[in-house]
C-alpha cells in the first residue's frame, strides 16, 4: 500500500493543463483538493510568495503538512514527483 499523501492542485477554470492534470490524478486514484485561482488574485500572491510562480498548475504533494510543489507544466513533472512519495503509482 502506498504510504498516505495530500495533494492540492491549484488551478482555474479553462485550463488545459489543469484539466490534464486532474485527469491524471483521477485515472491514477489519486485523491487530491483543488484551489480555484479564476477570480481570486489573493491565491496567485500565495503561489508567488511560495514558489515564485503566478500560474497554474501547481499541484502541491506532502504529508504531515509538509509539501513540496510540482511547478513545471508537463505530466512527465507530476509523474516524477509521484515516483518518489508513491512508488506504486510510477
Amino acid at each position: 500500500m502506498a504510504k498516505n499523501i495530500d495533494v492540492i492542485v491549484w488551478s482555474k477554470q479553462g485550463c488545459s493543463y489543469c484539466d490534464e492534470v486532474k485527469t491524471y490524478l483521477q485515472q491514477q486514484g489519486i485523491s487530491y483538493k483543488t484551489v480555484d485561482v479564476t477570480h481570486n488574485d489573493a491565491f496567485r500572491d500565495i503561489l508567488e510568495a511560495k514558489y515564485g510562480v503566478r500560474y497554474v498548475p501547481v499541484v502541491e504533494i506532502g504529508s504531515n503538512g509538509v509539501f513540496k510543489a510540482v511547478t513545471e507544466i508537463g505530466l512527465e513533472h507530476l509523474k516524477a514527483a509521484l515516483a518518489v512519495d508513491l512508488p506504486s503509482h510510477a
